[in-house]
């Protein structure tokens, strides 16, 4: 018998079993980060093929902006700030992951001398450069570069994309 929910301690282990059994999503966040050229910033990690745009995975119970302003720091020592969401994919299982969450954050521009002295700090990236928009696309992998399309056209038109695998719906 399912228990109410003004027995307190009942009812907190009967949603907490709940809660064990339900999906869980790997969510990941990267950022839009322009120079005053309107250069994206692209990134190269050392732990994985190809260019990406900054960010990362969230933590467990990171917030995705929380979790991109985060990655930022700890890989480029940037101080940024969301100013809007701008994609939302689901990625479909493949190889050994789990399906996942991927958002994009628009979060401005940044101003010339941080730009040009913009540096990894940390062994996870090897190069960060700004690029412009078909120079990046040309290095991400189809997927990303899928959303980082979707992201420019939001970008243009500030209407938020949802794709499901990379396909804009």
């Amino acid at each position: 018998m399912r228990p109410t929910p003004t027995d307190t301690e009942a009812w907190n282990a009967y949603l907490a079993e709940g809660n064990a059994r339900q999906a869980r999503k790997r969510v990941s966040a990267d950022v839009i980060l322009r120079d005053e050229a309107g250069h994206i910033l692209t990134v190269n990690p050392t732990y994985k093929e190809g260019w990406d745009l900054p960010g990362g995975m969230a933590e467990a119970n990171e917030p995705p902006d929380r979790a991109a302003v985060r990655e930022l720091r700890e890989e480029l020592g940037l101080d940024i700030t969301i100013r809007q969401l701008l994609v939302v994919d689901w990625v479909a299982p493949h190889g050994p992951w789990d399906d996942q969450i991927a958002f994009i954050f628009g979060a401005g521009i940044l101003a010339s001398d941080l730009a040009t002295n913009l540096r990894p700090h940390d062994d996870e990236l090897s190069e960060a450069l700004f690029l412009p928009a078909p120079e990046v696309a040309e290095r991400l992998r189809e997927r990303q570069r899928n959303r980082l399309l979707a992201a420019t056209r939001a970008l243009a038109d500030g209407s938020t994309r949802y794709l499901r695998d990379g396909m804009e719906l």
